[in-house]
């Protein structure tokens, strides 16, 4: 198995005059074989660096693109890090918890985030100021080298090495380190790639961040791994300019968070995302009126799909073939996956709903330097993803929740995402809403339903009786203008539970049913 590296290496060499990187950020456009160039440079200046590991943090570019592959090759490991919400702390955790010293960043980044310089921190600005002619001349030089011999000037390794290390996002507890192998993320791509029928012609639109494991695996390393064109623009969030890049530059493949869609959609003008041929939603739910708006506006079906930052993340997605609205499709090749009885243990039948438990060569080396943390994610050589679902006769899966969102009330399981979803279907278009459990010393746990907007709470409720059971339904509604949201897009669950548990307690009311 060549290594991803070194597949870049032999794509680099092979499509020598193929757009690699369209840059839209910079405005730059880096044929393969430049990319290999500039990749050789970035190598000769990072072995000047500590062994082991090196912290990355730097937006979706080219820039980001290179510096993680020149990382692999200078025999480096990359440290991703989250540079969104309160970067100086992710650089101080990540250098606790790995161990190093080295942090690849820019300069123009830091500003923009209000981010003070720290120590060991090397800003690519400086990195691209000190690249000599001489250091180009032997880069360029090398580069003309058949592959098999610049392969022998890099790094090799093995396909157990630990590729990447990625930080969870800390919506339930604090961020882990998850160590993925060269073996996890290629197997990923190969069996994600087979399922949902990707190609090198394809041409890839990436706004999503390197920092977590779906920018990193379903944009970067797809397309390096493969030989795409991948258009990057580093901010995900700019919805007006991401719906014009796809209009000029005709991309084929996207994929994203609802919450990121959901902004393109309302954004674009009719046609401007037509050329997508595949196109996932992954990270969270995907509602049935997303599905239906991208249909009418732009003739594109949306697949929804499901993973986690343990298993590289692809575990399974809806295909054209194969597209079960509201499910997470079925399982890609190569993987196993078992729903197992939350307290008996035993395998569930279908459509019965248990824990999600997956086995394969996408599932992670473990959490670096926990061996404890590691050995819980594991059931008998299953891992644990935290998620609850069921699969349907026809070899569907169904997402039902994070376990942790499950409260047991009156002896039995409920489901708060359950609660969301029958909530949504009833609420006004633009009313957000997120479900949370308070727990309640006389009563037990109560479930709390938060609102972006006034609503008529006894209307809703009327509603919500002819679908829900009388202990699955809100004890209370609360109005929360914001919702606090992760930078992957998904709702933080853990802020959205203080607030409420902060209001609740500055409330008199006690938490009970009124309707």
């Amino acid at each position: 198995m060549l290594l991803l590296h070194q597949q870049f290496v032999k794509n680099a060499k092979r499509l020598s005059k193929k757009l690699a990187i369209i840059d839209k950020t910079t405005g730059s456009k880096v044929p393969y074989s430049k990319a290999l160039i500039g990749a050789l440079i970035l190598v000769s200046k990072f072995r000047q660096y500590d062994k082991g590991f090196i912290g990355i943090m730097v937006p979706t570019s080219a820039g980001c693109t290179l510096a993680s592959v020149a990382t692999l090759m200078s025999g480096r490991i990359p440290v991703m890090i989250n540079y969104s919400t309160g970067a100086e702390n992710n650089v101080e955790y990540a250098r606790k918890k790995c161990k190093f010293k080295t942090v690849i960043t820019s300069r123009s980044l830091l500003e923009k985030i209000n981010c003070p310089a720290m120590e060991d921190m090397v800003m690519l600005e400086d990195i691209m100021d000190s690249v000599s002619t001489g250091d180009k001349l032997k880069a360029a030089i090398k580069s003309k080298l058949p592959a098999s011999m610049i392969l022998n000037n890099i790094h090799k390794g093995k396909e157990d090495d630990t590729a990447v290390i990625l930080f969870t996002s800390g919506s339930e507890k604090d961020p882990k380190a998850v160590q993925l192998t060269h073996k996890n993320i290629i197997s990923d791509i190969v069996n994600f790639s087979e399922h949902i029928s990707i190609y090198e012609t394809d041409v890839l639109l990436a706004s999503l961040v390197f920092f977590h494991v779906f920018g990193l695996t379903v944009n970067l390393w797809v397309a390096m791994y493969m030989g795409m064109t991948m258009v990057t623009y580093a901010n995900p969030l700019d919805f007006q300019t991401i719906s014009n890049i796809a209009r000029d530059e005709k991309p084929t493949i996207m994929v994203g968070t609802p919450s990121f869609f959901w902004g393109y959609l309302q954004k674009s003008e009719p046609g401007d995302f037509k050329t997508l041929r595949v196109m996932v939603a992954g990270a969270d739910k995907c509602p049935d009126a997303l599905r239906e708006g991208w249909k009418k506006k732009h003739g594109v079906t949306l697949l929804e799909g499901y993973g986690a930052t343990e298993t590289s993340p692809v575990i399974s997605t809806n295909t054209h073939e194969y597209n079960r609205p509201g499910s997470i499709g079925k399982i890609i090749p190569n993987v196993q996956v078992r729903i197992e009885h939350f307290e008996t243990g035993k395998e569930c039948a279908p459509g019965e709903v248990g824990k999600i438990l997956i086995k394969g060569d996408i599932v992670m080396k473990g959490y670096f330097n926990d061996p404890g943390l590691t050995e819980q994610a594991f059931i008998n050589g299953w891992y644990n993803t935290g998620d609850m679902g069921f699969m349907d006769t026809d070899g569907y899966l169904w997402h039902a929740g994070r376990f942790k969102r499950f409260v047991k009330i009156g002896g039995e399981m409920v489901s708060l995402v359950k609660v969301e979803n029958t909530l949504e279907k009833h609420l006004s278009e633009g009313v957000a809403c997120c479900v949370v459990d308070v727990a309640d010393e006389v009563r037990g746990a109560s479930i709390i339903a938060t609102v972006t907007q006034e609503i008529d709470k006894n209307e809703i409720i009327k509603k919500l009786s002819e679908e829900l059971s009388n202990i699955e339904l809100p004890k209370k509604f609360l109005v929360i203008e914001e919702l606090p949201m992760m930078n992957t897009g998904k709702i933080d669950f853990r802020s959205v539970t203080r607030i409420v548990q902060e209001m609740v307690a500055d409330s008199s009311e006690e938490i009970v049913s009124e309707y």
